[in-house]
């Protein structure tokens, strides 16, 4: 068992030997969870919001591509363009 300080910000510095067996990072976010007087922390895996949101779409097969190219890729977002206006000029007539 290693034993940490509580420092006066209520910091607490986890050995080299914990943060290793723990496969902890610098930058790693761990969740903390009490139960009763014991405090776990345990490494999770954030992920930003637009990114989640963004791989909901690929799951949910709201995705064009793949592109062999990035002007073919250009071209499809130009024909995509022409599409949306011809549709906003027959809902303007």
């Amino acid at each position: 068992m290693t034993l940490v300080t509580v420092k006066t910000k209520y910091q607490v510095t986890l050995p080299a030997s914990v943060r290793k067996q723990a496969g902890l990072s610098v930058g790693d976010i761990p969740e903390a969870k009490v139960v009763g007087k014991e405090i776990t922390l345990s490494p999770k895996s954030v992920i930003d919001r637009d990114l989640a949101l963004a791989l909901e779409d690929v799951r949910k097969g709201r995705t064009h591509g793949p592109f062999n190219s990035a002007e073919e890729a250009i071209a499809f977002l130009h024909r995509s363009v022409r599409g949306l206006r011809r549709k906003r000029a027959r809902k303007a007539s």
